[in-house]
């Protein structure tokens, strides 16, 4: 049993201790190869105030002997919609206008648009989209490196649910058509008529019986919600529009329904529905008729009059 003695310098030599452990503890973590820094902020979700990432994802051989080179982006914010005028903070190297966006949704896009280059593009020439925003510029770099050559089958695997492509026959891009006024005031509806027609591919996926009975339902071990695995793509023919382009001072598009339910197996779906501006200038709305895996875009200028 310790004497009162021992009892108190145990007590007047503990904070010291604590301090000594303190002190050392990184050292130990050091020597065990356990870096003394704080978590990488890369694995927090931001709301807004990050940048915007330009990304190459490939370049096509076309059938008529061009090549395209694809593009998309990851938007880093989880709801900040970002704006960035074609300029310095929005551009190519080679010229600056060749068809990118200026309105960026959240998170990752793919193959958003191509840059259509003549045949005899140098192998080793790059192409380059840099933007520039919260005043943290960043690059996509493309040039015809073999192992990014891609095709409607890859396109189809990035963009689409998941599996390959179908064959025999192979899957082709739906077609899309739109009526529209291209003259509208501030505040007033725009009327929109889109219709997109498709081959029928990819078809109704048939699943094993066995795969959908209860029994089988109940064996699959449930996923914490943080590892649920987000939705892909779905399949089916629909259409979709998005605001592409806004003008250099600012504005909103706002659509009573922007899209329509897919529909699989579908050759051809029409959507009716109605823009509305909250300021004058130039805007490039996009329709985008998707069977799931494959996409084709068609853009629209619309002027818009009047004040804010």
């Amino acid at each position: 049993m310790k004497s009162r003695v021992e009892r108190t310098l145990a007590r007047r030599w503990a904070p010291i201790a604590v301090v000594a452990v303190s002190w050392a503890f990184p050292f130990l973590l050091s020597a065990q190869g356990v870096p003394d820094v704080l978590p990488d902020e890369s694995e927090f979700r931001r709301v807004a105030g990050q940048n915007i990432q330009p990304f190459y994802e490939g370049w096509q051989r076309m059938p008529d002997g061009h090549i395209a080179m694809w593009f998309g982006y990851l938007n880093r914010n989880y709801k900040e919609l970002g704006d960035v005028p074609i300029g310095p903070d929005n551009r190519f190297d080679w010229q600056a206008d060749l068809g990118q966006p200026t309105h960026f949704y959240p998170r990752r896009r793919l193959f958003v648009f191509k840059v259509d280059l003549p045949s005899d593009w140098p192998a080793d020439k790059h192409l380059v989209w840099t933007v520039n925003y919260h005043g943290k510029p960043a690059a996509a770099n493309g040039w015809l490196q073999p192992e990014w050559e891609v095709d409607d089958g890859v396109i189809q695997m990035n963009i689409g649910p998941g599996g390959a492509p179908p064959e025999n026959p192979r899957n082709q891009p739906p077609a899309i058509r739109v009526r529209a006024d291209t003259t509208v005031s501030v505040g007033s509806p725009l009327k929109l008529f889109a219709t997109a027609t498709d081959d029928g591919i990819p078809k109704p996926r048939v699943r094993n019986p066995s795969a959908t009975t209860p029994a089988a339902t109940d064996q699959r071990m449930p996923l914490p919600p943080a590892a649920t695995p987000p939705p892909r793509a779905q399949l089916g023919l629909r259409i979709h529009w998005i605001l592409y382009r806004a003008p250099d001072g600012g504005g909103e598009v706002v659509f009573d329904q922007d899209s329509n339910a897919p529909v699989v197996g579908a050759a051809s779906s029409e959507l009716t529905n109605a823009a509305t501006f909250t300021a004058p200038g130039t805007y490039w709305l996009r329709a985008i008729a998707s069977d799931g895996t494959l996409e084709t875009p068609y853009d629209l200028k619309v002027s818009v009059i009047g004040t804010r």
